[in-house]
């Protein structure tokens, strides 16, 4: 099993973390790579689904034993310009062939990102929203959609 998958599946077992620290809102991370796959790296996209499809959809209903208004989402981003993604993106093909797929163009920020973390967290814009999955690419389908 993936370290990745691994590490989320013990998490919510740990006595002590902060979804017992602060029962109301807790917001995963995942990537696009769990909906469509990424070659050469299917322990990765696994280990996306995994937090997503699995962990995510169960904790929401586990976490009302702690908190009866306990929520738990997740954000899953596409490219997004960070330290990580910094060398990849040198590569003056990379960028154009990555945003075809993409209705906006653009490679998120951590902003971007950040900003839906937010807003998932925040009890009045989203205090009835629980079990969900907001990705943040862009509008990235996997296709091309821009010559």
């Amino acid at each position: 099993m993936p370290l990745h998958t691994r590490a989320s599946l013990q998490w919510p077992r740990v006595p002590g973390v902060r979804v017992c620290q602060h029962p109301g809102r807790h917001v995963r991370r995942s990537g696009v790579s769990r909906q469509s796959g990424e070659a050469d790296h299917a322990d990765y996209a696994a280990a996306k689904a995994a937090v997503v499809y699995g962990l995510v959809r169960s904790l929401k209903n586990e976490i009302v034993r702690i908190a009866p208004a306990g929520r738990v989402n997740a954000v899953c981003p596409g490219w997004t310009r960070t330290p990580m993604t910094r060398a990849a993106l040198e590569d003056p093909t990379l960028l154009p062939r990555a945003t075809r797929t993409m209705a906006l163009r653009k490679l998120a920020t951590v902003d971007d990102v950040a900003a839906q973390v937010v807003l998932l967290a925040s009890d009045r814009a989203a205090g009835h929203v629980t079990g969900q999955v907001v990705t943040v690419a862009g509008g990235m389908e996997g296709r091309v959609l821009h010559e």
